[in-house]
């Protein structure tokens, strides 16, 4: 039989502006040319060896930024330097860190990833480096996989020390003692991926660092910090407020790039009455296909870890006698680490065609040249879909990007408004390290590590107060002007960077009997929806039912199945607010901001086949209540002016307009739509009138919705041009959430009265 030939990526693009499957989909069409690079000499000091160890890798000259970027260092400068994905920042780092070791043995630079992952990708890389220069620098990881008869030798006499803020959290910082040379010697601190330090994580490691530079002042070392980032638009401000020192940008990137072809597409509308589109899933898997069945190397980017499995299940099944020895793999947290080290090297050997990815890998890991990009969804930031955007054509060859619209109104709002994406800056990254839940959890983990005296501050935060709190609830003892932990427990133990939950739930597969393993693990809060008892586990295309959740012990127990359907699950909210903060008219509402309390349980679940998305059947959830002490923004309709909509289709409008709200908000607010969660109520308790909130899904809070208050009238507007420019004409997936008769008039009929008009929308 014969083979049919494989085509080129040209030819397939060619066939998508052809083929009218594709064509009439394509909403935007954009060609970012190729650029040339900008370099410079080496500068003059740089030392002979590595000169030549760079020349003989054909490197005989450096890119503009990270030719600024050592000058700046050798000047004693802290600094961020920005350039896009792939154009050689870790330049920026080396080049000054082996200068300074070349010239002082006993110089120390710790570096700091946000992941393992990362931090192996980068050891092998410099490991390379420093063997071929013939330099004298002992170079290791210190993570959770480090053998521990081997810690001791990097403590003592580790030159560059590579690590996560996990480790520095847990591991390192509670024992300085044992790290006394390193901390002596240590002068450069390394951060690496910074854009991503932000929100939640951000706020803790701010607060990491704070205590990192209290240790080295104790140490008597001043070390410098070298951050690099991905594009965003306050990379200064972010890297200041982390480090608390002033800091320089760099941002005049001279690395080249090949031509890229970004392409919006929005999947076709199968229901014209109720504007339902043909599931974004399913087209994603088809557009993948094309490029994978013609060999082309493709990342496929899903938002969800469900979203992962079910697509890496539906192309495995698509194209699995199209490949021959090459395989398509999933990539994305719960996996273990050995896992994904393997998937990482089969994608830089070619072994490995495709990958089918969350977020996890839009950072700088190595995972070689791929020619194609898919994404299921907008990211949700400007930020991260160029991230994702740059996985595709890493080395400086022709790419392709598509970008699948959901039918989510935040989906549907940027694919039909392309110059949102194309001619606006990345979003700011917030962090608020401050927080008080946050800050008085690290002045716990400071306290351990060294005694507090009087006057001390924390950073830059007034901490006298949290002090003499922790010295009433016999946490800190107060004595000769100094605090002194007194706790038998480990603080640092009891504090997760990444979430509010303290542990992870492990999953246990029981499918053979004698044989359990463990092949995955998920936050606490996520367990509820996606670890229930009956629930259907996705893990490598396999599937596997939760069998049994012991919530208490952090244990989920699955056996492997086969089904057609998997299965979702939806919290019921309710929430209080306990103190208004802040309070302001908008137009004819009441826009307030502050303290609240949410409640939050799994009720029911439903069973959802494969390909058509219906529902199959349903199931109750027994799990206990959270509850979170959070903080919010909220608009609340006065109930006189409503009278003219009616009683039950106030609550209509209040929830199509929330559903536009949880999609739109997270434009305003660099955060993952989950991190910020709306609640409609139709008779708030604080007020007695129908309000919306929206509130920061971590105790405390951390800016979001504080953000949100001061944006509201920005965020209302943008609702209303959703809900006007959505073809359906009474309510879609793609604005109110829903096909409900009036619920998109209800929704435009809330704002109009809002602004001081009639509830009639014309």
């Amino acid at each position: 039989m014969k083979m049919k030939k494989k085509l080129a990526l040209t030819d397939i693009l060619e066939q998508f502006r052809q083929d009218e499957r594709f064509r009439d989909n394509i909403v935007h069409w954009t060609t970012i040319p190729p650029r040339e690079a900008r370099c410079v000499p080496f500068p003059a000091d740089l030392d002979q060896r590595i000169c030549d160890t760079l020349s003989r890798r054909g490197i005989t000259s450096l890119y503009t930024h990270q030719a600024s970027a050592y000058e700046k260092v050798q000047a004693g400068r802290h600094i961020v330097a920005v350039t896009p994905t792939a154009s050689g920042k870790s330049m920026c780092y080396h080049l000054p860190v082996l200068q300074r070791l070349s010239e002082d043995p006993q110089a120390r630079a710790l570096y700091l990833f946000p992941t393992k992952a990362l931090a192996q990708d980068q050891k092998s890389e410099l490991h390379e480096l420093i063997g071929e220069t013939g330099l004298a620098i002992k170079l290791e990881t210190y993570d959770g996989d480090t053998p521990a008869n081997i810690r001791q030798s990097i403590r003592k006499a580790g030159n560059i020390v590579i690590t996560n803020p996990d480790m520095l959290h847990s591991a390192i910082l509670p024992h300085h003692t044992k790290w006394v040379s390193f901390f002596e010697h240590l002068a450069f601190i390394v951060i690496d991926e910074l854009h991503t330090y932000r929100g939640v994580f951000g706020s803790h490691v701010a607060n990491v660092i704070r205590r990192l530079k209290r240790i080295c002042a104790f140490y008597g070392s001043r070390p410098q910090f070298i951050c690099t980032s991905a594009t965003i638009a306050n990379p200064k401000e972010l890297a200041q407020q982390l480090t608390e020192e002033r800091v320089e940008l760099i941002d005049n990137n001279g690395a080249p790039s090949g031509t890229k072809h970004f392409l919006f597409y929005n999947p076709p509308v199968v229901n014209r009455q109720l504007n339902i589109r043909r599931s974004a899933t399913l087209e994603a898997r088809d557009i993948a296909a094309s490029f994978l069945t013609n060999n082309i190397q493709t990342i496929l980017f899903a938002r969800s870890r469900v979203r992962v499995e079910i697509l890496l299940k539906y192309l495995q099944e698509l194209i699995r006698s199209k490949l021959g020895p090459k395989t398509i793999q999933g990539y994305r947290g719960g996996y273990l680490p050995t896992q994904r080290r393997a998937i990482e090297r089969g994608l830089r050997q070619g072994e490995i065609l495709g990958v089918v990815s969350t977020n996890a890998l839009e950072l700088g890991v190595d995972i070689g040249q791929l020619q194609a990009c898919v994404m299921t969804g907008y990211p949700g930031s400007v930020a991260s879909t160029w991230q994702q955007a740059g996985r595709a054509g890493r080395r400086q060859g022709e790419s392709a990007v598509v970008l699948v619209g959901g039918s989510t109104p935040l989906d549907q709002y940027v694919i039909s408004h392309p110059e949102y994406f194309f001619d606006r800056s990345p979003e700011t990254a917030r962090i608020n390290p401050d927080n008080l839940v946050i800050l008085v959890d690290h002045i716990k983990c400071a306290a351990y590590e060294l005694p507090f005296s009087e006057g001390d501050r924390f950073g830059r935060a007034e901490i006298t107060e949290i002090l003499e709190f922790l010295t009433e609830e016999q946490i800190l003892h107060h004595s000769r002007g100094k605090w002194f932990w007194m706790n038998d427990s480990f603080p640092a133990h009891n504090v997760s960077l990444r979430s509010a939950s303290q542990e992870n739930v492990v999953i246990i597969d029981i499918s053979e009997r004698g044989n359990e393993r463990v092949i995955g693990e998920m936050d606490r809060f996520s367990s509820l929806t996606l670890l229930h008892e009956e629930a259907i586990y996705l893990h490598q295309g396999v599937q596997y039912q939760v069998e049994r959740l012991d919530y208490d012990e952090k244990k989920a127990y699955v056996r492997e199945v086969q089904v057609n359907y998997y299965t979702d699950a939806n919290l019921a909210v309710s929430l209080k607010v306990l103190d208004e903060q802040e309070a302001r008219r908008l137009w004819q509402t009441e826009c307030g901001w502050g303290e609240v309390s949410v409640h939050a349980m799994a009720t029911i679940f439903k069973k959802i086949r494969f390909e058509t998305h219906e529902n199959i059947g349903s199931g109750p959830i027994h799990l206990p209540e959270e509850e979170l002490h959070t903080n919010a923004a909220w608009i609340s309709f006065p109930e006189s002016l409503l009278a003219a909509i009616g009683r039950e289709d106030v609550e209509r409008g209040l929830i199509g307009l929330a559903h536009v709200l949880q999609h739109v908000a997270p434009l305003f607010v660099m955060c993952d739509p989950q991190d910020l969660h709306v609640v409609a109520q139709r008779k708030a308790v604080h007020s007695g009138q129908p309000t919306i909130f929206l509130y920061d899904r971590y105790p405390g809070g951390i800016g979001l919705s504080d953000q949100v208050y001061k944006e509201m009238e920005t965020i209302l507007d943008q609702a209303e041009g959703v809900l006007y420019s959505c073809p359906c004409s009474s309510g879609c997936p793609s604005c109110i959430g829903g096909a409900e008769e009036g619920g998109k008039t209800l929704a435009l009929s809330l704002l109009r009265v809002a602004r001081g008009g009639s509830a009639h929308v014309s």
